[in-house]
């Protein structure tokens, strides 16, 4: 793949990671709710879910994942489970002012990064993006090792990244409020920003 292809991968991925889904919403609803706690293996979950779906449309695997229907169906509810647990930890969380409540369980490492990546391979807009978009873009009959690797490599930083952002940017605008009032009103709309997400996945596609 020349550099020239490889760019336009990187810009077309750039702005399919950013555009907002469910994806997207999460990770709002989960820094409005939690902070950064956890955001490493969240977004390492996002980014090993996307790789998961680029190899299967790289490698020509996409009919064998429609064989495999069912199963992605389950990864798939098990990531709107998640999403419903967390939602239901937020919610219910005692309020704190002046700082992000702590739900432990819900931000260690493994929860996050298996929500994560169950939420990204179950995200229908995910799926469409590699099984549909990305082979308008790239030329799969085209891609070996080292074009794939070297893509491999563009994708890894913009879901890490992201989730940071997204975290961050969310935990910022809570400290604005500092009334119990006003924290139990983000949670519980965090949460249900959460639970929405999880709804949208679970029956759309």
């Amino acid at each position: 793949m020349s550099l020239s292809g490889l760019a336009v991968f990187a810009a077309v991925y750039f702005v399919f990671v950013i555009t907002p889904g469910p994806g997207m919403a999460a990770m709002i609803a989960r820094g409005l709710g939690t902070g950064t706690r956890g955001w490493l293996p969240y977004g390492l979950g996002f980014m090993v879910g996307d790789m998961t779906w680029f190899t299967i449309a790289a490698t020509g695997l996409a009919a064998l994942a429609h064989q495999f229907a069912y199963a992605f169906m389950a990864v798939k509810f098990a990531g709107c489970a998640y999403l419903i647990y967390l939602a239901w930890k937020i919610w219910n969380a005692p309020i704190q002012t002046g700082e992000i409540t702590s739900i432990t369980t819900a931000t260690d490492a493994w929860p996050s990064f298996i929500g994560a990546l169950t939420l990204c391979l179950g995200n229908p807009k995910v799926i469409v993006f590699f099984i549909s978009i990305m082979p308008l873009v790239v030329d799969v009959a085209q891609v070996n090792f080292t074009s794939y690797f070297a893509m491999l490599l563009v994708m890894a930083p913009f879901s890490i990244m992201l989730s940071f952002s997204m975290l961050y940017l969310a935990k910022r605008a809570r400290t604005v409020f500092t009334s119990k009032t006003a924290l139990r009103r983000i949670n519980r709309g965090s949460a249900g920003l959460m639970a929405s997400a999880a709804t949208l996945i679970a029956f759309k596609g």
